[in-house]
C-alpha cells in the first residue's frame, strides 16, 4: 500500500470538493480547480475528508494511487493558500517590468524578451530584480517559473541570469594567467 496514497486529505472550512464523472472539482476562497481522475483509482468524499482508493494491486493502480492523492491535496492547498515561487535576476542591466499581462525582461539580448503570462498567474516585481510568481495551480506556477528562468539561466562564472531564490549556483574559477 502506498504510504502517501493511504493518507486521507482533510478538507478545510470554506472548501468544497465535488466528484462528477471522474472529474474532481475543488472550490475555495482563492478560486476553482478541476482535474480528470485516472481510471485506475477511485476517490471517496465523506465527512470533510477525501480518500483515494485503489481496487487492486495492478501496476497501473499502484502507480496512480499516491500521485492522485498528491494532486488532489495540491488542489486543496492551492484554493486555500495558493502557491508562490520566487526568482532573482542577477546581472548589470538585467531587469523585469510588467506591462498589463505581459512580462518584459531585459536580459542582455539585443531585444527585450516579452512573455505573456498564462491565465491564473500573477507576477509581483520588487526592485525590478526580484520576481514572485503566484497562483492557485502548483503545476502552472512551477511551469511558469521554469519558463521565465529558461530565458536566461544562471551561468557558472559570474552568476548572471535568472535563478530561483533558493537555488545556489556552483561557481567555476575561470581563466588564469600564464606564468
Amino acid at each position: 500500500m502506498s504510504r502517501i496514497g493511504k493518507l486521507p486529505i482533510e478538507v478545510p472550512k470554506g472548501v468544497t470538493v465535488t466528484l462528477a464523472d471522474s472529474v474532481i472539482t475543488v472550490k475555495g476562497p482563492k478560486g476553482q480547480l478541476s482535474r480528470q481522475i485516472m481510471p485506475a483509482v477511485s476517490v471517496v468524499i465523506k465527512d470533510n475528508q477525501v480518500a483515494v482508493e485503489r481496487p487492486d494491486d495492478s501496476i497501473a493502480s499502484r502507480a496512480a494511487h499516491g500521485l492522485t492523492r498528491t494532486l488532489v491535496n495540491n488542489m486543496v492547498i492551492g484554493v486555500t493558500n495558493g502557491y508562490q515561487t520566487d526568482l532573482e535576476i542577477n546581472g548589470v542591466g538585467y531587469r523585469a517590468e510588467l506591462k498589463g499581462t505581459d512580462l518584459h525582461l531585459s536580459l542582455g539580448y539585443s531585444h527585450p524578451v516579452v512573455y505573456a503570462l498564462p491565465e491564473g498567474i500573477t507576477v509581483d516585481i520588487d526592485k525590478m530584480t526580484k520576481l514572485s510568481v503566484k497562483g492557485i495551480d502548483k503545476e502552472l506556477v512551477g511551469h511558469t517559473a521554469a519558463k521565465i528562468r529558461s530565458f536566461r539561466g544562471p551561468e557558472p562564472y559570474k552568476g548572471k541570469g535568472i535563478k530561483y531564490a533558493t537555488e545556489t549556483i556552483l561557481r567555476k574559477a575561470g581563466k588564469t594567467g600564464k606564468k
